[in-house]
């Protein structure tokens, strides 16, 4: 397993750039928008992890995700979003959770993505290594249970 990233939600996507990049000196590695989505996904690295350049991407980052005219007033809770961990297999690694008495709120249906929630009730992300594995049962009609 190797850690990938931690997701906060922002406001204000241009603000909250120049808290982290500007005064605390990240570096912006990665940018993804989806016009369907109505979001912007901004991955920084710290300043060290973004010298080793191609591998700054590879690096633990920190993921803002800014929701398009989203008017949802997240609280103080809400901010944090979610930790993001690639495993070697994920039907694996969701069948042992399972196993072990941990409830899959988003199976990966995909073979790419799945949610589970830690004890305290942080989301965590486990995105399959490399290419997603092709759909298979019982992740492919297993539906979503609470949220994450």
């Amino acid at each position: 397993m190797k850690y990938l990233h931690t997701m906060l939600r922002v406001r204000d996507l241009d603000a909250a750039l120049d808290f982290y990049c500007t005064k605390l000196g990240m570096k912006e590695v990665r940018r993804h928008s989806s016009e369907a989505g109505k979001f912007t996904l901004v991955f920084l690295a710290a300043p060290d992890d973004e010298a080793r350049g191609a591998a700054a991407e590879r690096a633990p980052l920190v993921e803002l995700t800014y929701n398009w005219g989203s008017e949802e007033d997240y609280g103080e809770a809400r901010f944090f979003g979610h930790l993001a961990f690639e495993v070697d297999d994920i039907y694996e690694t969701c069948a042992r959770l399972q196993a072990a008495g941990v409830t899959i709120n988003r199976p990966p249906r995909d073979g790419r993505m799945a949610f589970v929630r830690s004890p305290d009730r942080q989301s965590v992300e486990l995105l399959q290594k490399g290419e997603a594995k092709a759909p298979a049962e019982p992740w492919l009609s297993m539906p979503n249970t609470g949220h994450w």
